[in-house]
């Protein structure tokens, strides 16, 4: 079949579109349609992120999480890729999140001896420490005038995810906004805690590491183990501690105050 002279025209006159190009348009839509994406794009992200944070020297600001989180966040928002169709492939890497968290016990095992010799004075900081920061949260949002739901979705915002939506389902609150306080908790400790800690005059690694944790959880955990192997360990206790503590008396506190703090107010 011949094109009439006007088609040829358009056709010479068309300028062809790269290969490179073409092979890059086919891959997306490919990857974006199967559950290769979101594992693909989560390390890809990541490793870049991870390269940043390196080059700028392991800077509190260029925490490579906080960034992995926003870029994929700004990647589905202009790409339009539903949540579900991302974590189909994320999944993958979220499984790997439990080995990681039970890892973190070597570094404890390398150190039971301090362990076995701090044991109350550890327990002790962890009760007062996760009590404080359950406390203000609720007392602020309270004070904010924030629905009792929040409220109790905000409890459990310093244990890590996980558990934090467990007990939020538990005491009536919200699993998966549960998810985002412990999130948001954990970035804010990762990106601050180091000027803070500076301000304040703490300089002791198990200090730091043990606070970290408490506060921060996993992300915490992970940003002081990159920083000081003895931070990181003591960051992991802390970590397992806070779970511990708060799937047991959470639950319990919630049950009995919270009658009371309604009679009151």
């Amino acid at each position: 079949m011949s094109l009439t002279p006007s088609a040829a025209l358009n056709s010479a006159l068309t300028p062809a579109t790269p290969p490179a190009m073409t092979d890059f348009v086919q891959l997306w839509v490919y990857l974006s349609a199967t559950p290769l994406f979101g594992l693909t794009a989560t390390l890809v992200v990541y490793l870049l992120a991870q390269a940043f944070y390196q080059r700028m020297q392991h800077a509190p600001w260029a925490n490579p999480v906080a960034w992995t989180v926003a870029l994929l966040a700004l990647l589905l928002t202009l790409s339009g890729i539903p949540y579900p169709t991302y974590f189909s492939g994320a999944q993958f890497i979220h499984f790997l999140l439990g080995p990681a968290v039970v890892a973190l016990g070597w570094p404890l095992w390398q150190r039971r001896a301090q362990l076995r010799q701090r044991g109350l004075a550890l327990l002790a900081a962890a009760l007062v420490g996760g009590t404080a920061a359950s406390a203000s949260a609720v007392a602020i949002a309270w004070a904010l005038g924030l629905p009792a739901d929040l409220l109790r979705t905000l409890v459990p915002k310093s244990v890590t995810a996980p558990v934090a939506m467990g007990i939020a389902e538990q005491i009536g609150g919200i699993p998966a906004l549960a998810a985002m306080f412990a999130l948001i908790t954990g970035l804010v400790g990762a990106l601050t805690a180091k000027y803070l800690f500076d301000a304040l005059g703490i300089r002791a690694p198990e200090v730091r590491g043990f606070a970290l944790g408490t506060t921060s959880h996993g992300i915490g955990a992970a940003r002081a183990m990159q920083v000081n192997p003895e931070a990181g360990a003591y960051a992991g206790m802390a970590l397992g501690l806070q779970a511990l503590l708060a799937a047991l008396l959470m639950p319990l506190s919630v049950a009995l105050l919270l009658p009371l703090l309604q009679r009151f107010f």
